[in-house]
């Protein structure tokens, strides 16, 4: 299948300490209708770590029921034991879903071969389309570029989610991409740079806002070839970007969809804690203000 335009990689709304169904089925409704291309959850937005095994098979459930087939699911199912992720595969593949974004092995801190291994192993014990995530500052080690063509020749393994940090890094990869493999930038503000030089696509937390304007922005660069246009758009989304990480990840973010009304509340669980008040008004006044998503 082809992995372009922007996907979203949904937050798990709570309240009161538990997973916030209502809000949720509320959120992907919204969504549809705003053209993005897809909808993950269950990954670092979505506050994966903070889910029981429990909580995990029920959110891939209700995403399935919700989105009912109106837009591809790609799951989030990663971890730094390999035996282990593959048994929450196992749990995902009873889903009608048509694939996993996939975190390189955290903490452990593998060799480039140990990481070739691991996702090695994962494509050969499931048929699901996998979807690469490196990001070296969560998980403390980087998936170089000569190991992402190496995992890009095998045959399941379609695309990555860039989050390197790295701009050397990424604009290398895009210049020599491998064949048949489907780039999306992790890097929310990387996102114009990413589809200019060639890129698909984003995997963006920060399209929670401001999702049409996203879309358009990849719309007028893919299918317009109208640069200057799209960048045009591109300033009225670079200011904000920033804000929304800020402090971690997603509490800004919930805290907006909780004052627009989508969710009943920005509750996160411990670790994460609520956002400071004075980037509560920097967001009030920054992004708030001048909402271009109506509910």
């Amino acid at each position: 299948m082809q992995l372009t335009g922007v996907w979203l990689p949904i937050i798990t709304p709570f309240k009161n300490g538990k997973i916030d169904f209502d809000s949720y089925k509320n959120l992907i409704d919204h969504y549809m209708n705003t053209g993005i291309s897809g909808i993950i959850p269950l990954g670092t937005t979505g506050e994966v770590p903070t889910l029981s095994d429990f909580e995990f098979e029920e959110m891939i459930e209700m995403t399935m029921e919700y989105v009912n087939g109106k837009l591809p699911v790609y799951v989030g199912v990663g971890g730094n034991n390999t035996a282990k992720v593959l048994k929450k595969i196992q749990i995902a593949e009873y889903y009608d879903i048509q694939g996993i974004l996939s975190v390189c092995p955290y903490y452990n801190k593998p060799s480039q071969e140990g990481i070739y291994q691991h996702f090695k192993a994962i494509a050969e014990e499931t048929d699901l389309n996998i979807i690469l995530y490196n990001i070296p500052y969560r998980t403390g080690v980087n998936i170089e570029n000569e190991t992402i063509h190496r995992l890009a020749a095998i045959k399941n393994i379609i695309g990555l989610k860039d989050a390197c940090g790295d701009i050397k890094q990424t604009m290398s990869l895009l210049m020599e991409p491998p064949e048949n493999f489907f780039i999306l930038t992790g890097e929310d503000i990387f996102f114009y740079l990413t589809l200019t030089m060639g890129g698909h696509g984003g995997i963006l937390a920060s399209s929670h806002i401001k999702t049409e304007l996203f879309v358009k922005v990849y719309k007028k660069i893919k299918e317009e070839n109208d640069h200057e246009a799209a960048f045009d758009l591109w300033k009225e989304l670079y200011d904000f970007i920033p804000l929304l990480f800020k402090e971690p990840n997603p509490t800004p973010i919930k805290y907006c969809l909780s004052e627009q009304g989508l969710i009943q509340s920005p509750e996160v669980r411990l670790p994460l804690t609520q956002i400071t008040e004075s980037l509560k008004k920097q967001l009030d006044q920054t992004v708030l203000e001048k909402m271009l998503i109506y509910v």
